[in-house]
């Protein structure tokens, strides 16, 4: 024997002692003895750590690193020697048995671990463990593959005609043929061999598509990176105890060996994946200097801080002081976007009379959040099913648009444009934040039909233009005060998105600079127009922006019971004789919604009565425009009542927005007297 794989076998001894994997290694052979059951492979999974192993003998820990097929020998015979001196396994009969999958915990740090296939060469030949990761853009139903087969000598004479000498096991990167089929020969005599049924083991199978996360920039609707790159999605094979690990959407980062398979006359790079992790990248720790700055300047009011945010933000699309309400809007919904189960959600929907503006303001505010998707016109908005293209004749579920965008938000363009079974679904999406994928089974080679519910945690903005769908159907004439048509779109669709914002074009005074601004930037699309663009530059909002959404805030008493009293006293104003209360049982989670991103845009921790005033303003509004005004009876434009241009407008913004706490503790008295609210006597 090679003194130096006898010395690589005593280091796989001492390691396993070492690191408990021999006390795991027993108690899993103990199940085995247990069964009294003859098994024809027995299938063991030892957790490698590389840089321990490197320490006891670097030979072994480059061999496990760069040969782990050839490694796994070293530890199935060690295991073997185990199993027999010890007695774990009666049944045992032969070394070749015993099936020994390794995993690493981690792989060095260092470039040439690391494999993706937006990169030139791709080295695909090489069985030994590449780190990878990337989003998971499809995924297979689980189907059973072959793990290993006991297969017999057909000449009677022939020692290989019993016992478990002909063991085939499933190798990385191999097909189902490579394992069993009707050709084998026997390497002793050369007689054909024959397969022993009932012996066959099976497992698990799951294939899965995962592509580079770098795919999301090539999604946005606007991005700032100019730089080329290509990209093509891979393949992997999730085989049993990692079945099922992987939800379509997530960001992962696995450990896995790249091979090769051929599928008819055409050959396909893939992944057999060893460890999978999911990936979630550390949002920054800080905002800049300017920022910080600017909430030490308006410290003095909770509400001036993201006033002046809104008023400022996207100076690169619009023109300072333009278009706040709807851009205080979009940074709420930016701030209230994660990946959590029951997150708080905060979609909008604008009528508008001036959607080339609004498209390139959306457009614009995606880039800010690592996933904004533009919906393309062309593919589905939620997941759908196609058949497998390696051959299997499974099914494959496809993800679209909203799920592409988890933790961020999927803007869907123009809602007039969809036909009724697009928008139904997208109301029932908005609803239950959750999709149904029937798999029929007959097709897809299954016995059973199949249901698969997909979570869909984005935010959905959409713009229906005013003035072209007013030509496509005939508008209403009796109308409430304050309310606007918006009988084009189902009314339950209308109460699915948080927000209804209404913005008309410019009057007059406005429009002058929203045209000069776009005149200059169609002469000029890198010219820096305002110095607030230097001073607060769209990285330094990206940064901002994934800080903020990070932050955990709770609800102070005093704002929740504002938001309470509000919510109870609108349900009873609010009432229609045929359907009763016209507000949404969702208004409430919309309101809580509102105000926790408000807290999270004035960075704070805790969401404050000013918080709620803001919430409720906003909601009141689109309610507003959804059934008319109500006693309540706020501005059009309650938020932002006139221009912020000096610190002088920002103190009569204060001193209205105290009035309308005021007003807000009237409404709230006087329509839901059950509700105790603290007033300040001032």
């Amino acid at each position: 024997m090679d003194p130096e794989i006898q010395k690589m076998r005593e280091v796989v001894l001492v390691y396993l002692d070492r690191s408990g994997g021999l006390q795991k290694f027993v108690h899993d052979c103990k199940k085995y003895n247990d069964s009294n059951q003859s098994y024809a492979v027995y299938r063991f999974i030892i957790s490698i750590n590389p840089s321990d192993i490197a320490e006891l003998d670097a030979t072994l820990g480059n061999y496990i690193l760069h040969n782990p097929l050839q490694a796994a020998q070293i530890f199935q015979s060690v295991c073997f020697v185990a199993i027999k001196t010890l007695s774990l396994i009666e049944q045992l009969q032969t070394e070749a048995q015993i099936s020994i999958l390794l995993k690493p915990t981690h792989l060095p740090p260092l470039p040439s671990y690391v494999l993706s296939l937006s990169e030139y060469p791709f080295n695909y030949t090489s069985q030994r463990f590449y780190m990878s990761e990337g989003i998971v853009i499809a995924m297979g139903t689980v189907t059973k593959y072959t793990q290993g087969a006991r297969f017999l000598c057909t000449e009677e004479t022939c020692p290989f005609s019993e016992g478990f000498r002909c063991i085939r096991v499933h190798c990385p990167g191999a097909t189902e043929s490579a394992t069993v089929r009707i050709d084998f020969v026997c390497s002793l005599c050369s007689s054909p061999l024959q397969e022993d049924m009932k012996f066959r083991v099976l497992g698990d199978k799951q294939i899965v598509e995962m592509i580079d996360a770098k795919i999301l920039n090539a999604l946005k609707g606007y991005c700032i990176d100019t730089s080329h790159f290509r990209i093509q999605a891979f393949t992997l094979f999730l085989r049993d105890e990692l079945a099922n690990k992987m939800t379509i959407g997530n960001h992962y980062r696995i450990i896995g060996i790249p091979a090769c398979v051929q599928n008819g006359l055409q050959m396909t790079a893939c992944i057999e994946v060893n460890s999978v992790q999911l990936y979630k990248p550390n949002g920054p720790s800080f905002v800049s200097e300017n920022f910080k700055y600017l909430l030490s300047l308006t410290s003095s009011s909770c509400w001036r801080f993201s006033a002046v945010l809104a008023n400022i933000f996207a100076s690169q699309v619009v023109p300072p002081g333009t278009y706040n309400t709807l851009k205080l809007a979009i940074l709420l919904s930016l701030v209230q976007t994660c990946e959590k189960e029951n997150a708080d959600y905060l979609d909008l929907l604008i009528m508008t009379s001036d959607p080339l503006v609004i498209d390139r303001l959306l457009n614009y505010s995606l880039c800010l959040l690592p996933r904004g998707i533009r919906h393309p016109p062309s593919s589905e908005i939620f997941p759908c099913v196609s058949k497998d293209k390696h051959g299997t004749g499974s099914a494959s579920i496809q993800a679209c648009s909203a799920v592409l965008a988890k933790g961020g938000i999927c803007y869907i363009g123009d809602l007039s444009s969809y036909k009724k079974d697009k928008l139904e679904l997208l109301q029932s999406v908005l609803e239950s934040r959750t999709t149904t994928v029937f798999i029929p089974g007959k097709k897809y080679g299954e016995e059973a039909d199949q249901q698969v519910t997909v979570s869909v945690q984005t935010n959905f903005w959409s713009f229906v233009d005013v003035d072209s769908s007013s030509k496509k159907h005939i508008q209403k004439e009796n109308f409430l005060i304050g309310q606007m048509d918006v009988s084009l779109i189902p009314v339950n669709l209308v109460d699915g998105f948080g927000l209804l914002i209404y913005n008309e074009f410019p009057s007059s005074r406005l429009s002058s600079p929203v045209v000069h601004h776009t005149l200059k930037k169609a002469i000029n699309p890198e010219a820096m127009l305002y110095k607030v663009s230097q001073q607060f530059r769209t990285e330094d909002y990206e940064e901002f922006i994934l800080f903020a959404r990070n932050l955990h805030v709770e609800l102070s008493s005093e704002a929740e019971s504002l938001i309470q009293g509000y919510y109870l006293a609108s349900r009873r104003v609010r009432i229609d004789s045929i359907h009763g209360s016209t507000l949404s049982a969702s208004a409430l989670k919309i309101l809580i919604s509102l105000a926790k991103a408000h807290a999270k845009l004035s960075l704070r921790q805790r969401v404050l009565e000013e918080d709620a005033v803001i919430a409720i303003l906003l909601l009141e509004s689109s309610l507003t425009l959804k059934h008319g005004t109500s006693a309540l009876c706020v501005a059009p434009n309650p938020v932002f009542p006139f221009d912020l241009s000096d610190e002088n407008s920002l103190q009569q913004r204060d001193i209205y927005l105290m009035q309308c706490h005021h007003q807000l503790l009237k409404f709230i008295s006087a329509y839901s007297p059950g509700i105790h609210i603290n007033t300040n006597e001032e």
